[in-house]
């Protein structure tokens, strides 16, 4: 019992002196990621976030501890219920974090029991396998396939499995057989927090690439309305000032007001103009 006691107060210290030392605190699911690849996450960042797995009740207490250093991050406690979470620690920008982790998810087969994270469907077409038992076992799982040219065949689009619903074993073992992963295992991000701000996980979701589209349309239609309304930033001033010079070189050329700037625009329209004069002499004549 003291050596438990010892360790949970050696493990609570670490967590908060993590928590304190960092500038971002994330709360993710654990659930159904295998010992194996939590480690490959730990190494795949390491260097630039910790991960720090323990019981519920110690992680909410390593977050009460550091609420005094970062006033906020106690709203991750209501995220702290059950024994399949983890902290992660790190100084990165919650957005590129979540990104970080999101890259590090890979696919895993089901096993029959799980919930499905998206509709599972069926494409009609040809598969690899040779005719025999596998088209019985395909059927069994509703799988409408069948032999055709003397290949194994999926005869229809079939919706096996909607978002949420349970997958069933033996749906489980048809699409290990066709290789196809349905679930994904990796960190499951709840919400990060940073500078007393939670961000949740549908704010953590922007697409990037939508984003920078948006705002550089942003700029050009901010830039074309100041434009138009002639209103002085400085990223208008430079599309002002030469608009002002066309407006004010042809106020010049068409008022005959030799400047600097129009005299051979002027000379190039007064050679026009005798040009001009000279042929409708010569046709009068």
């Amino acid at each position: 019992m003291a050596h438990t006691r010892e360790w949970k107060e050696r493990n609570l210290q670490a967590i908060t002196s993590a928590i304190n030392a960092s500038r971002v605190v994330g709360v993710a699911s654990i659930r159904g990621l295998p010992a194996a690849q939590l480690q490959e996450i730990r190494k795949k960042l390491y260097g630039s976030a910790g991960i720090y797995v323990s019981r519920a009740k110690l992680l909410r207490m390593a977050v009460n501890s550091a609420g005094a250093n970062k006033k906020g991050i106690e709203k991750l406690e209501s995220m702290l219920k059950n024994d399949q979470i983890a902290l992660v620690t790190s100084d990165m920008d919650p957005f590129k974090l979540y990104r970080v982790i999101e890259s590090s998810k890979k696919p895993m087969p089901a096993k029959g029991g799980e919930i499905a994270p998206e509709d599972i469907e069926i494409k009609a077409g040809e598969t690899q396998f040779k005719p025999g038992p596998i088209v019985g076992e395909l059927q069994k799982a509703g799988i409408p396939a069948g032999i055709e040219g003397g290949k194994v065949v999926i005869k229809k689009d079939k919706l096996l499995v909607k978002k949420g619903e349970v997958i069933t074993p033996q749906i489980a073992a048809a699409l290990s057989r066709m290789e196809i992963y349905p679930l994904v295992a990796g960190l499951d991000i709840k919400a990060i927090f940073e500078g007393g701000l939670i961000f949740g996980k549908e704010t953590l979701q922007v697409d990037e690439k939508k984003m920078l589209g948006d705002m550089a349309l942003a700029s050009a239609q901010a830039l074309s309305l100041a434009v138009r309304t002639r209103y002085f930033v400085p990223e208008s001033v430079r599309a002002l000032i030469s608009e002002a010079r066309r407006w004010a070189v042809n106020l010049s050329v068409n008022a005959s007001y030799p400047t600097p700037d129009t005299a051979e625009m002027l000379l190039r329209k007064a050679a026009a103009q005798a040009a001009a004069l000279e042929g409708a002499a010569e046709k009068g004549g």
